[in-house]
C-alpha cells in the first residue's frame, strides 16, 4: 500500500472517529499530518508548510468583525427590528427565523453561532403562534444555509480561496454567483416548506395572537449561549437599555447609535473593498475590528474570546492534512476512481453524494474542505468550475438539518420538553430524506452554472 493510500485510510478513520464521544477532529488532524508525514519521509517543517495561514487570517478576521457587532449591540438592534416589522401576520412571523439566519451568516457569522441565535427564536415563535416546530426549525436553518455562501461568510470565502488555490479557473464573478446560488437554494426550500405547512395546517393562516397571551416574545441576543425568551413588547427599549449598560461597562465614549453607524459603515466598507477591489477580506475584517475596538473602547479580550478557536483549529488542521495528501498524490488516485469517462455531471453527482453522506454526521465545513481537492478532476472532464464548486458546497450543507449534529442539538435544546421526542423523529426523517434528495438536486440545479 502506497503512502497516498495510507493517507486516504487515515482521513476516513479521522472522520469515522468523530462518532466517538470526546473526539476532536481539529485536535487530531495536525498530529495525524505529522505522523503520516514522518512515515512518508516528510520533515516537520515540510508538513507545517501546508498550514493554511491565509485561512487563519480569514476566519479570525471575519469572526473578530462579527464579535464587535455582537459586543456593541448592533446585531441585537438589527434582529429586534425584524420582529417589529411583521406584527401578527403568521406567515411573516414564520419567515422571521429565515431572515435572521440569512442575515447572520451573510455578514460572517459561523453556522453554529447563527444556529444558537436562530433556534430559540424559531422554536419560541413556533410555540407562541401555533407553528409546527419542524417547519420553524427548517425555515431557520434554511435561512442560515442561504447566507453561507456570501462573500463575507466562511463558506463563500473558503470556496473562492480553495478554487484559486486548486486553480479551478473561477471567474471574478464567482463570489456573487456563489451567494446567489445559495440564496436561490434556500428560498426554494423555504417556499416548499411554507407551502407544505400552509396545506397541512402546520402554519396557521392570517393574523393570530400568540397562543400563550401571558408569555413574552423572544429577545434576540447574538451569541452562542445567550439566546432565550426574555422580553415583552418593549423589546426595543430594553435592548436599548442593555446596550447603554453594556456601553457603560466597557467604558465606551460614543452613543449606541453612533456605535451602530460605525459598525454598519465598517461592514459596508469590508464588503465593497473585498468584492469590488479584491482586497483580502481577512485582513480587512481584522482592521475594521481593531478600529472599532479602539474607537468604542472595547476590551480586546472580549473580542478575542469570541473568536471560534475550535473552528480555526479544525480548518487549519484539516487543510494541513489535505495539503500533505495532495503532495502524496492521494487526491489524484481518488479522482481516478470517481471519474466516469465522458460524463462529467455523473462524476460530479458521485462527488456530491460523498459530500452529502459524510456531512450528515460530520462537520460540513470539514467535509467541504476535504472534498474540494476532488473538484479539479471533474472540471477537467468538462464540468463548469462555478457550478461544480457550488454543487459540492450545497450538497455538504443541505443535509445539516438533522438531529445528529450540533445544529440538531441546538434545535432540540431550544424546543419545549414535550415537543422534543416528536421533533427528534421529524428531524431524523427530514435529514434522511435530504441525504437522498439534496445532493442530486444540488448537482442537477447548479452543476451547469
Amino acid at each position: 500500500m502506497s503512502m497516498a493510500d495510507v493517507s486516504v485510510v487515515v482521513l476516513v478513520a479521522l472522520f469515522a472517529a468523530t462518532l466517538l464521544p470526546r473526539f476532536n477532529l481539529g485536535l487530531a488532524a495536525l498530529p495525524a499530518a505529522f505522523l503520516v508525514g514522518l512515515a512518508a519521509d516528510r520533515t516537520a517543517d515540510e508538513v507545517t508548510a501546508f498550514f493554511p495561514a491565509d485561512f487563519f487570517v480569514l476566519i479570525v478576521g471575519i469572526t473578530a468583525l462579527f464579535a464587535v457587532a455582537q459586543l456593541n449591540g448592533t446585531l441585537d438592534w438589527l434582529l429586534d427590528g425584524m420582529l417589529r416589522l411583521v406584527g401578527g401576520r403568521v406567515l411573516l412571523v414564520a419567515l422571521v427565523p429565515f431572515l435572521i439566519g440569512a442575515v447572520l451568516t451573510a455578514i460572517g457569522t459561523l453556522p453554529a453561532a447563527a444556529t444558537a441565535v436562530v433556534a430559540p427564536v424559531a422554536l419560541g415563535l413556533a410555540a407562541r403562534y401555533g407553528i409546527s416546530p419542524l417547519v420553524a426549525a427548517v425555515l431557520g436553518i434554511t435561512g442560515i444555509i442561504s447566507g453561507l455562501l456570501s462573500p463575507l461568510a466562511v463558506y463563500g470565502t473558503s470556496a473562492r480561496r480553495l478554487g484559486d488555490t486548486l486553480e479551478i479557473g473561477l471567474p471574478d464573478s464567482a463570489p456573487v454567483v456563489f451567494f446567489l446560488g445559495g440564496l436561490v437554494a434556500g428560498l426554494v426550500v423555504a417556499a416548499g416548506c411554507l407551502l407544505v405547512g400552509l396545506r397541512t395546517g402546520a402554519v396557521p393562516r392570517g393574523r393570530v395572537s400568540p397562543t400563550a397571551p401571558g408569555t413574552t416574545p423572544t429577545t434576540f441576543v447574538a451569541g452562542p449561549a445567550q439566546a432565550g425568551p426574555e422580553t415583552g413588547p418593549g423589546t426595543a427599549s430594553k435592548a436599548g437599555s442593555e446596550t447603554e449598560s453594556e456601553a457603560e461597562a466597557t467604558g465606551r465614549a460614543v452613543s449606541p447609535a453612533a456605535a451602530r453607524v460605525l459598525t454598519l459603515t465598517c461592514l459596508a466598507a469590508v464588503v465593497v473593498l473585498s468584492v469590488g477591489f479584491d482586497a483580502n477580506i481577512g485582513y480587512l475584517g481584522l482592521t475594521a475590528a481593531v478600529v472599532q475596538q479602539i474607537v468604542l473602547r472595547l476590551e480586546p479580550g472580549e473580542i478575542v474570546s469570541r473568536i471560534p478557536w475550535n473552528i480555526v483549529l479544525l480548518v487549519g488542521g484539516l487543510l494541513t492534512y489535505v495539503g500533505l495528501m495532495q503532495d502524496l498524490g492521494a487526491f489524484a488516485r481518488v479522482s481516478d476512481l470517481l471519474r466516469v469517462e465522458g460524463a462529467p455531471l455523473l462524476s460530479l453527482l458521485v462527488l456530491c453524494y460523498i459530500a452529502g453522506i459524510t456531512s450528515f454526521a460530520a462537520s460540513s465545513i470539514a467535509v467541504f474542505a476535504t472534498t474540494m481537492p476532488l473538484v479539479p478532476a471533474v472540471v477537467a472532464e468538462g464540468a463548469s468550475p462555478v457550478g461544480a464548486v457550488l454543487a459540492v458546497a450545497l450538497a455538504s450543507i443541505l443535509v445539516d438539518i438533522n438531529p445528529l449534529g450540533i445544529t440538531g442539538g441546538l434545535i432540540l435544546g431550544a424546543a419545549r420538553p414535550d415537543d422534543r421526542p416528536r421533533l427528534f423523529r421529524h428531524l431524523l426523517t427530514y435529514g434522511a430524506v435530504s441525504v437522498v434528495v439534496g445532493p442530486a438536486l444540488a448537482c442537477v440545479a447548479f452543476g451547469w452554472w
